[in-house]
């Protein structure tokens, strides 16, 4: 199923992004096709989903959607356009330490400070003209 958002996730759509180990991510390279999709951690805080990489660098997933600031993800059968946000990460990152922690129990990766500087905010795209979806 795709899902057309809002610039807001809904309930059900936080609980399940919480509720997921992972979800899979693929951002828009630079010659405008998709990339692979890829598995990473995601956490909610507040009313947001972020993601972050365990080191940062300019190639990857994390490299593309720094760059394009446009991504896919799916979590399960249902799959979300969305934009890549990093302004008022800082402003919440012991909020998304503290659900690093919690959700991933034992594993201090996503919260090393190369780590804290790659988080990425995941913003539903606006309802409209969607983007063409990856394949996969």
């Amino acid at each position: 199923m795709i899902i057309a958002v809002d610039a807001r996730w809904t309930a059900e759509q936080l609980d399940e992004l919480a509720r997921a180990a992972e979800l899979e991510i693929s951002a828009r390279l630079d010659d405008g096709r998709w990339g692979r999709w890829t598995p990473i951690w995601v956490v909610v805080a507040g009313e947001d989903a972020f993601v972050r990489t365990w080191i940062r660098r300019d190639t990857g997933w994390y490299g593309a959607a720094l760059r394009s600031r446009q991504a896919w993800i799916r979590v399960g059968r249902t799959a979300a356009e969305v934009r890549i946000a990093t302004d008022g990460v800082v402003a919440v990152r012991d909020a998304v330490d503290a659900a690093y922690r919690s959700k991933y129990a034992g594993d201090g990766s996503m919260t090393s400070v190369e780590a804290v500087a790659s988080t990425l905010r995941l913003v539903p795209a606006a309802a409209g003209e969607p983007l063409a979806r990856p394949a996969g």
